[in-house]
Parts: C-alpha cells; sequence; structure tokens
C-alpha cells in the first residue's frame, strides 16, 4: 500500500492501463464487466442521479429529457436514471458515448432491448454544441490532468443546453484502502487490479473543484460530497454563460 501513502496529497498523474488505447479485447471487455459489480458495491450511479435530477428542477421539470453519457463505458449508472424517470414519466432519451470500442459492446450488450439508449463510439473533444439537454461523465474526468481538466470540463458544457453533472471519486486514504481490498476480493483482471486504486489516487478532494471553479470563472461552483466517496459537481449552462461573458468582458477591457 505504499502507493497510496505517497499520492493522496495531491492528485497522481501516473495514466491508467485503460487510458492505453492501443491495447483492449477481451481482457478490457473482462475489465468493464468487473468494473460494472464495483459500481454496484460502491453505488456509482447515486451522484449522477442527483445531479440530473438538481439540473432538471432548475429547468422546470420538463416532461422529456436529452443526456450525452461522455465516456460512459458500460453505461450501467444510467440504469438507474431511466428507473427515475419512470418514476417521474419523464420521456428520457440517453445518448452513451465512448473512445473504446470494447466499451460500445458492452454497452449495447447491456441495452439491447432498451430503446431509449443509443450507443456511439465518439469523443468528447467532437461533440456538436448544444447536442443534448444535459451532459454527464461518471468516474471520467479524473482522466485528465490539472491543465486538461478545464478544457475537458468546457467541451461538456458546449455539448449540453442545460448544464453538466460530473460524477467523480472522492481522494481519500479510506476509499483508497476499501477499493484496493474490494478489487483484489473480487477480481483477478489487471485492469481492474491496477486502475481501480489508481482511479482513487486520481481523484479530487474540495480544494481541487475549487481551483476549477476559479479557472472556469464559476466561483460558486457546486460540489456535493456524496456516498461512497463520490463527489457530484453540478454546472448550469447559466453559469458557464455568465463565466463566458465576464471573460469576454475582462479580454475586452
Amino acid at each position: 500500500m505504499g502507493r497510496m501513502s505517497s499520492g493522496l496529497r495531491n492528485r497522481a498523474a501516473d495514466a491508467e492501463l485503460m487510458d492505453d488505447f492501443s491495447e483492449g479485447g477481451p481482457e478490457l471487455r473482462e475489465a468493464l464487466r468487473h468494473l460494472r459489480r464495483l459500481n454496484r458495491i460502491f453505488a456509482a450511479s447515486a451522484p449522477t442521479v442527483h445531479g440530473v435530477k438538481k439540473l432538471w428542477i432548475q429547468a422546470g421539470k420538463p416532461g422529456g429529457l436529452t443526456i450525452l453519457d461522455i465516456g460512459a463505458g458500460s453505461g450501467d449508472v444510467n440504469k438507474q436514471l431511466l428507473k427515475w424517470a419512470d418514476e417521474q414519466r419523464i420521456e428520457l432519451t440517453i445518448r452513451l458515448v465512448d473512445i473504446t470500442e470494447e466499451a460500445c459492446e458492452e454497452a449495447r450488450l447491456i441495452f439491447q432491448d432498451e430503446p431509449r439508449v443509443q450507443v456511439k463510439r465518439g469523443d468528447l473533444f467532437g461533440m456538436p454544441g448544444e447536442s443534448s439537454d444535459i451532459v454527464t461523465g461518471t468516474q471520467f474526468l479524473h482522466h485528465f490532468d490539472e491543465e486538461e481538466l478545464p478544457i475537458a470540463v468546457r467541451s461538456m458544457l458546449n455539448a449540453s443546453r442545460l448544464g453538466i453533472v460530473i460524477n467523480d471519486i472522492h481522494r481519500h486514504w479510506i476509499a483508497w484502502t476499501a477499493v484496493w481490498l474490494t478489487t483484489r476480493l473480487i477480481s483477478s483482471n489487471r485492469y481492474i487490479l491496477n486502475d481501480g486504486p489508481l482511479s482513487v489516487a486520481k481523484g479530487f478532494r474540495g480544494k481541487d473543484w475549487q481551483k476549477l471553479g476559479r479557472t472556469l470563472g464559476i466561483p460558486d461552483l457546486s460540489y456535493k460530497w456524496r456516498p461512497l466517496f463520490r463527489y457530484a459537481v453540478v454546472i448550469s449552462k447559466e453559469q458557464a454563460n455568465r463565466a463566458d461573458g465576464v471573460e469576454r468582458n475582462d479580454n475586452d477591457s
């Protein structure tokens, strides 16, 4: 566990194995299946549902909603969004986008009988502007370093009409230990054994979200700790537009 003690003060810079797109195949698909088990164990969907509900309420509870889940992996957390939409009688359409074909294949398998979910291989930076009401990223943004992070968030905001929901990991020694132990209990897959604990070390603390807010020009950035060891970060398009206006005024002066 030595890696944990040296890496949690600041975000780890090591790349995860899943970030190497030259590999993959059956081993990666197995890792995605095991990751779905981890998501269930650690209640990964809850912060995403919390954030989407918040933006939906802010928008006046519309009867229809479109969601783009970027870096979706298997997209399994969206099952709870579909359940929530059924409870609220919302006509929900979800588009799952991931850069790897393995993730898209797993997502298509999971949602093969769900017409409300579409799966497409793609990249965050190729998404058209305002293509969905809400853009979500679950366990996605920790893959970006400090310089890339604001660029990725702005790209998410650009693709949204109402705002974005970020669901990512709290960088904490208890979370690291829990993930380290759990991965070794449920899997022998090298992606899971390496990337599970490393993703915690690449995760976030409050100071990281505050810094992101300052960089984006959104000092009132909303971030909320949610069990188990996750943050829900919600940024409305209105906040982003205000920040853009401030930046343009600053540039003009």
